[in-house]
Protein backbone atom coordinates (compact mmCIF):
# COMPACT_ATOMS: atom_id res chain seq x y z
CA UNK A 1 0.00 0.00 0.00
CA UNK A 2 1.05 3.33 -0.56
CA UNK A 3 1.60 6.02 2.36
CA UNK A 4 -0.99 7.74 1.17
CA UNK A 5 -3.88 6.00 0.60
CA UNK A 6 -7.54 6.95 2.03
CA UNK A 7 -9.22 8.99 3.89
CA UNK A 8 -10.90 12.11 2.37
CA UNK A 9 -9.73 13.47 -0.63
CA UNK A 10 -9.31 17.33 -1.11
CA UNK A 11 -11.40 19.19 -2.50
CA UNK A 12 -10.18 20.66 -6.15
CA UNK A 13 -9.60 24.79 -6.13
CA UNK A 14 -12.20 26.79 -7.86
CA UNK A 15 -10.81 28.65 -10.64
CA UNK A 16 -10.92 32.26 -9.42
CA UNK A 17 -13.84 34.48 -11.26
CA UNK A 18 -12.97 36.83 -14.12
CA UNK A 19 -14.07 40.17 -13.68
CA UNK A 20 -16.43 40.76 -16.48
CA UNK A 21 -16.75 44.13 -17.89
CA UNK A 22 -20.53 45.10 -18.24
CA UNK A 23 -22.08 46.67 -21.37
CA UNK A 24 -25.24 49.01 -21.86
CA UNK A 25 -27.41 45.91 -22.13
CA UNK A 26 -26.12 44.53 -18.81
CA UNK A 27 -26.57 47.85 -16.51
CA UNK A 28 -30.16 48.28 -18.04
CA UNK A 29 -31.21 44.96 -17.26
CA UNK A 30 -29.57 45.06 -13.28
CA UNK A 31 -31.68 48.27 -13.07
CA UNK A 32 -34.83 46.84 -14.46
CA UNK A 33 -34.18 43.72 -11.93
CA UNK A 34 -33.62 46.38 -8.92
CA UNK A 35 -36.29 47.93 -9.39
CA UNK A 36 -38.92 45.22 -10.45
CA UNK A 37 -37.70 43.75 -6.99
CA UNK A 38 -38.41 47.22 -5.50
CA UNK A 39 -41.98 46.99 -7.04
CA UNK A 40 -42.44 43.61 -5.79
CA UNK A 41 -41.73 44.07 -1.86
CA UNK A 42 -43.55 47.38 -2.09
CA UNK A 43 -46.54 45.71 -3.55
CA UNK A 44 -46.51 42.71 -1.03
CA UNK A 45 -46.25 45.29 2.12
CA UNK A 46 -49.32 46.78 0.68
CA UNK A 47 -51.16 43.51 0.62
CA UNK A 48 -50.18 42.88 3.91
CA UNK A 49 -51.10 45.78 5.80
CA UNK A 50 -54.49 45.60 3.79
CA UNK A 51 -55.22 42.58 5.90
CA UNK A 52 -55.32 43.76 9.21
Amino acid sequence: MSGRQGGKAKPLKAPKKQNKELDEDDLAFQKKQKEDEAARKAAVAKMSGKKK
